[in-house]
């Protein structure tokens, strides 16, 4: 069971490939979100936004799957909160995500980041931040420039670049901030966050960390994972993304030594299951990877086959069942690839990177590929379109990683 609160569209790419692989496949998303566009889903229930931990809990009860996959990171808060609400649930729940002693390093940065550097993985200089002084006493002893993050949030919208001390405790002050109530009724009426309710009651002041940083490019890892064994990964590198600290929409497949010690280490200590997503930042100078922070679900490549590996999906319905992986149908045979449909909103200075590039379509979901070239249903109903009509939307400029003709010189796999 796919369990999805953002309308990202890697849950319903990832729904469509392991329905593909013979799985049956329920899912628990919003109403009109791309999940409710694959074929073959067996049946959908609807995450309320009032009451979207009483429906979540429905869900499940009612379900009874055998595993759950949760596709963003407020989803997970919501898992990790109802195994101790509900001990009818907790044995599913630590089936799908692994043991309850891992929740608090799953669900905080700078506990996730301390284990990583106990395991002796490389991590960016990371300190959290309880005061203002702490703020001062980085910049005047550590490094003039700060990477402020906050957890909670995901896709880039919780972290802050500063290169000032001022910069620094205004992102610091704005970062830690509960969202008032009307805020979080302006995400739940305005871009149908249904959590936003719910996340606004956890906790307050929100914690915020500062890292060190690291001059370089965005790398990430995607893993799959059954009991604290790596079964499968698959690694990139950000070719290009929605801002500097934003979501990649083109990325090249990499193999990376350090990236699979980190991702074999983290697995086993944390003795993980289902889907994960690894950040880290390649150094510029040396290649260098430095890990920056985990994401605690599904992330963009579950559903892409690699000649050798397969997909991620294909090697976690194995280990589920029990059986081999399944067999390679549709290889991706370049080493660059243009994620849909985010790389088409990158805009014309992409286009040459995405003509070079294998352009990830779900041709086989031909309802899901028209609703994709939408807006996402947020984003287009009328309320939304009356608010923004006062409000314009900030959105970041397209970054590009590489020169155009390094780019087109890559080899296919």
């Amino acid at each position: 069971m796919l369990l999805a609160a953002n309308w990202w569209p890697l849950s319903a790419r990832l729904a469509a490939a392991l329905h593909r692989l013979g799985c049956t496949v329920s899912a628990l998303c919003p109403p009109k979100h791309p999940l409710t566009y694959v074929s073959g889903i067996r049946r959908i229930y609807h995450y309320g936004g009032i009451f979207s931990l009483a429906s979540l809990r429905r869900a499940l009860h009612d379900c009874q799957p055998d595993i759950l996959i949760p596709c963003d990171d407020g989803v997970v808060a919501q898992l990790h909160a109802l195994h101790g609400l509900d001990s009818s649930l907790r044995s599913l729940i630590e089936r799908s995500l692994g043991p309850p002693e891992s929740y608090p390093v799953v669900d905080n940065r700078y506990r996730f980041l301390s284990a990583a550097i106990g395991l002796g993985i490389r991590v960016p200089r990371t300190q959290g931040i309880a005061a203002a002084e702490d703020l001062a006493t980085w910049h005047e002893n550590v490094a003039h420039t700060a990477v402020l993050k906050v957890d909670g949030e995901a896709g880039g919208h919780g972290v802050r670049i500063s290169r000032t001390l001022d910069d620094s405790l205004a992102a610091w002050r704005k970062l830690r901030s509960p969202h008032n109530v009307l805020a979080a009724w302006k995400r739940l009426a305005i871009d149908r966050d249904v959590l936003s309710l719910w996340s606004r009651r956890q906790k307050s002041p929100r914690e915020v960390i500062v890292q060190e940083y690291i001059p370089g490019r965005p790398a990430n890892a995607m893993l799959a994972c059954w009991r604290g064994e790596l079964l499968s990964m698959m690694s990139v590198v950000v070719v290009a993304s929605e801002g500097p600290t934003g979501a990649a929409t083109i990325v090249r497949v990499i193999q990376n030594v350090d990236v699979r010690n980190a991702a074999e280490l983290i697995v086993s200590k944390l003795k993980l299951t289902g889907f994960y997503g690894l950040d880290f930042i390649l150094e510029s100078r040396t290649g260098t990877p430095y890990l920056i922070e985990m994401n605690p679900r599904c992330t963009q490549l579950g559903h892409i086959e690699l000649p050798a590996e397969g997909s991620l999906a294909g090697a976690f319905s194995a280990a589920l069942r029990g059986e081999p992986r399944p067999r390679i149908q549709n290889p991706v045979r370049k080493e660059t690839i243009a994620l849909f449909p985010q790389a088409l909103a990158a805009g014309e200075m992409c286009r040459p990177y995405i003509d070079a590039s294998h352009h990830d379509l779900p041709s086989e979901e031909p309802q899901l590929m028209s609703e994709l070239l939408l807006k996402s249903w947020p984003q287009r109903h009328w309320a939304a379109r009356l608010y923004h009509a006062f409000n314009p939307q900030n959105r970041a400029e397209p970054i590009v990683f590489e020169r155009l003709e390094h780019f087109s010189n890559v080899p296919s796999v």
